[in-house]
């Protein structure tokens, strides 16, 4: 069974969900995006720049390329609007790095180096599922963090965006994804 299916729409799905997550933050006011708040980079800012960070990280090693960045905890756009605007664009990268995927290359080792310089291997299909799974971690801290503000959380579960697009059911037919595969 192929994982590509899998992964594009995880790459639709990260982009849906970036969306969502970006439209509520934009009803903060900026000392409410920057204030300190209980999760591992310690604000809203701080955890979206990182999750920016991280993705470029990753498609860069994907790419066999160099990513330029210094420190995972790096603000690479200080205003949100900049950050809103690069995300967008990041997303679409996404989208395309995983749709220039194929079978016997999510088989093949990826070979990097990790912040410190430490050589690692892995499989790149492992890697790609680690790098969906490290956005929705973060997403989720940063869903926390705003539950703390006076805008309200957006449901960023899969399940809404399967419904939400038709891909977790053809309507029509009463078929599952799976019996639709």
């Amino acid at each position: 069974m192929s994982d590509l299916p899998d992964f594009s729409r995880l790459a639709r799905y990260n982009q849906w969900a970036n969306r969502r997550l970006f439209e509520a933050v934009s009803g903060l006011s900026v000392a409410a995006w920057e204030a300190p708040r209980s999760g591992f980079f310690g604000s809203l800012k701080k955890t979206l720049n990182h999750m920016l960070v991280a993705d470029r990280i990753w498609l860069a090693r994907f790419a066999g390329t160099e990513h330029g960045l210094e420190r995972l905890d790096q603000i690479l756009h200080a205003d949100f609007a900049t950050l809103r605007a690069a995300r967008e664009t990041e997303d679409r990268r996404i989208l395309d790095a995983i749709g220039d995927l194929t079978e016997d290359r999510l088989e093949q080792a990826l070979c990097y180096r990790d912040m410190s310089g430490a050589p690692k291997r892995l499989p790149l299909g492992w890697a790609v599922a680690h790098f969906f799974n490290h956005q929705t971690h973060h997403r989720g801290q940063a869903h926390a963090m705003l539950s703390g503000t006076r805008v309200p959380p957006p449901p960023l579960d899969l399940l809404y965006f399967l419904l939400e697009t038709s891909a977790g059911c053809d309507a029509e037919a009463g078929r599952s994804l799976a019996a639709a595969r």
